[in-house]
């Protein structure tokens, strides 16, 4: 049997890429041509160039693959243009479900979010698979664009596409090459994390994420969610763990989400100047919006078992020094 990974550059499926490869699988990878591959070079993935945006790469990339793993969809870094964003997200999407629907991939393991997990609906309980995000509850063109494309795939498999749907919450690990979630470890590392705002938040490793998604090949109810989760957690004990860790004093002071969410409407305000190059301020909006989670459900049934937070970020910590992202 051959994979198809889709994102397969980037942490979550370069890690699926390699839990696939472990298990004896053939894995084709979908690259466009300035994505790094470096820290993927001692795997024996087969890559092939292509881009969302372009079907007939997407076609011929998954001809001879029997499953699909999609950890590649869209997610804008701001909200200057959500009607802009969903176009392009969407295409993306709907050229992906064609190509497979055309290729007649067997099963379909979809990367989305934390984000479409909406709050508990009743008091008492964590959010879970039943909880889901508000739209326009938010001004955050990440929340609305996750939303509408895990939409996207669940109405696919009402018309037959035999996708399963995962929710990994935030991620960490080895292979953060940008990095993404991992850059907020750096900073601590560096120093650089004065402050904490105050809430919970559900961390998972990469590689246990990985393994889920391998396992959701054979145990995924299609059209099911599985929130792919590992510790809840506060904000300020994450941080304090990773400062303990790479030897450093953990941040000191605290700010409110209030506070927080002044500045980001500032810096928005600011980056809408012209010369001005716009920070990346989608994941910061999404720390503010940050629960706790149950995940006893892809525990149950994909066997999922989230090794020690310890664990992950020891590694994480290790891996950036080994790739020169922070001092050794």
């Amino acid at each position: 049997m051959k994979a198809l990974v889709l994102g397969a550059t980037g942490m979550i499926g370069g890690s699926i890429a390699r839990a696939l490869i472990e298990t004896g699988m053939a894995v084709r990878g979908l690259k466009r041509p300035a994505s790094p591959t470096w820290h993927l070079k001692d795997l024996p993935i087969e890559w092939i160039r292509g881009d969302l945006m372009d079907r007939r790469s997407l076609v011929a990339a998954m001809q001879g693959c029997q499953v699909l793993f999609h950890a590649a969809a869209y997610y804008p870094q701001h909200s200057f243009d959500l009607p802009g964003d969903l176009r392009t997200a969407i295409t993306g999407l709907r050229n992906v479900l064609s190509a497979a629907a055309e290729t007649k991939i067997r099963k379909i393991i979809y990367t989305s979010s934390l984000t479409t997990i909406g709050p508990p609906g009743e008091p008492g309980r964590l959010a879970d698979e039943r909880d889901c995000y508000l739209p326009g509850s938010t001004r955050s063109a990440y929340y609305e664009v996750k939303y509408t494309l895990e939409l996207e795939v669940m109405s696919a498999v009402a018309a037959g596409l035999p996708a399963v749907v995962v929710n990994p919450t935030v991620v960490l690990g080895p292979g953060d090459v940008k990095p993404t979630t991992g850059a907020l470890l750096v900073a601590v590392a560096k120093k650089q994390v004065p402050v904490w705002i105050p809430g919970v938040v559900n961390i998972v490793d990469v590689r246990d994420v990985a393994a889920a998604q391998v396992a959701a090949l054979e145990k995924g109810r299609v059209g099911e969610r599985y929130i792919l989760g590992g510790h809840n957690i506060s904000l300020r004990e994450a941080l304090t763990l990773t400062a303990t860790l790479a030897g450093v004093h953990p941040p000191r002071w605290s700010i409110s989400l209030k506070f927080v969410g002044i500045l980001i409407s500032l810096l928005e305000a600011i980056a809408r100047l012209p010369l001005i190059p716009p920070p990346p301020l989608e994941h910061a909006k999404t720390m503010r919006r940050w629960q706790p989670l149950n995940t006893e459900k892809a525990r149950r049934e994909l066997d999922m078992a989230p090794r020690p937070l310890k664990e992950t970020i020891q590694d994480s910590l290790i891996w950036f020094a080994e790739q020169g992202y922070i001092g050794k």
